[in-house]
């Protein structure tokens, strides 16, 4: 399979160049949300996020920045059915899973408090505040994805 490396032409704004203090912020914040996180499981919540917005774009970024960090095929192939398949994922990552999806999904119900008790017993208040900071900035490029058009294969970063 060959990788589109470059963008075709889109009739929607390039929010980088367009709104670049409010990108850069952005940038900004995804940054200091990763701190002291795991990589592995950085690319997992940005995984599992991006499969519930269907942002393909996104989806294949973080698939290809996990499989380079070290990530398996087959763990990357269950995220989206990690509840079927718990074996693959430890404790931790599933209450993170979890808690992706339930921030995620939060006009469906809001985050159950459950949910929020298994994240908090799985992770300190300060890893936990840079988990739900993770999730609220993969949900915030999804959507500057989705909204403006980016294209699954092309990776803007490089």
């Amino acid at each position: 399979m060959t990788t589109n490396t470059t963008a075709p032409e889109s009739t929607r704004l390039n929010f980088a160049r367009s709104a670049t203090k409010a990108f850069r912020a952005l940038v900004g914040f995804d940054a200091a949300a990763r701190e002291g996180l795991d990589p592995a499981l950085v690319e997992l919540i940005q995984i599992r996020a991006s499969h519930l917005n269907h942002c393909a774009y996104c989806l294949h970024m973080h698939t290809n920045d996990a499989r380079k960090a070290g990530e398996s095929e087959d763990r990357l192939h269950m995220v989206a059915v990690w509840r079927e398949a718990r074996h693959f994922f430890t404790e931790k990552e599933q209450a993170a899973l979890a808690l992706t999806e339930a921030v995620t999904l939060v006009a469906d119900g809001g985050v159950p408090d459950e949910v929020y008790a298994r994240a908090a017993a799985h992770f300190d208040e300060q890893e936990l505040a840079h988990v739900l900071a993770l999730i609220l900035t993969i949900n915030t490029w999804n959507r500057v994805a989705l909204a403006t058009g980016k294209v699954a294969g092309t990776d803007e970063r490089r």
